[in-house]
């Protein structure tokens, strides 16, 4: 079973920025789909960003236009990159490997512990 590792989140102010990392424990992770989920207080855990094997991108609405998903394979690491943070941006941040499916993504392999972070002033 593939281990995820994530960090890079913190406390950061309205309009700021932050970088997240997800580190695989094994190069099988080159040929999945990954994709960031984002959990807030009493929410279910909801996708915000995938990438293909290939590097296709795909954005929740609610974070187009300020995250940016990305993959560094040599690296076994995925990130993601977000800009203008507002306080709905609040939540655990995670990664995993997902399968599309009729129209929806479905994660694949054991949860980390994810990151957290908190957009306020």
């Amino acid at each position: 079973q593939v281990q995820l590792v994530e960090s890079g989140g913190g406390l950061v102010q309205p309009g700021g920025s932050l970088r997240l990392s997800c580190a695989a424990s094994d190069g099988i992770f080159t040929i999945y789909h990954m994709g960031w989920y984002r959990q807030a207080p009493g929410k279910q855990r909801d996708l915000v960003a995938t990438i293909t094997s290939a590097h296709s991108t795909i954005y929740a609405d609610s974070v187009k236009g300020r995250f940016t998903i990305s993959r560094d394979n040599n690296k076994r690491t995925v990130y993601l990159q977000m800009n203008s943070l507002q306080p709905e941006d609040t939540a655990v941040y995670y990664c995993n490997a997902v399968r599309p499916g009729g129209g929806n993504y479905y994660p694949l392999w054991d949860w980390g512990q994810g990151t957290q972070v908190t957009v306020s002033s």
